[in-house]
């Protein structure tokens, strides 16, 4: 877990850098049961994926995708950094 917490910050401070972080926070929760399907793909398309993202990066994402409660986790994380920073 401390793991993929380090990948989250990584991700955190890439989707501040957009703008993009409560987009990305309501879509995780709002797409429920479809996050399911994200996983698949991004375990189908790890093949080409790997070019652009690091290995480590692809599994962390389909791992979070997988559980509701990661999802919940990712999300709060979104949220609080914006209430830190």
């Amino acid at each position: 877990m401390k793991e993929d917490q380090r990948i989250w910050q990584v991700w955190a401070d890439l989707l501040y850098r957009w703008g993009a972080q409560d987009i990305i926070a309501e879509l995780l929760e709002a797409t429920g049961p479809l996050n399911l399907l994200g996983a698949q793909a991004v375990y189908f398309g790890q093949p080409l994926l790997n070019q652009i993202l690091p290995e480590d990066h692809l599994d962390a994402l389909a791992n979070l995708l997988e559980d509701p409660e990661e999802i919940q986790a990712f999300s709060t994380f979104l949220r609080q950094k914006r209430s830190i920073d």
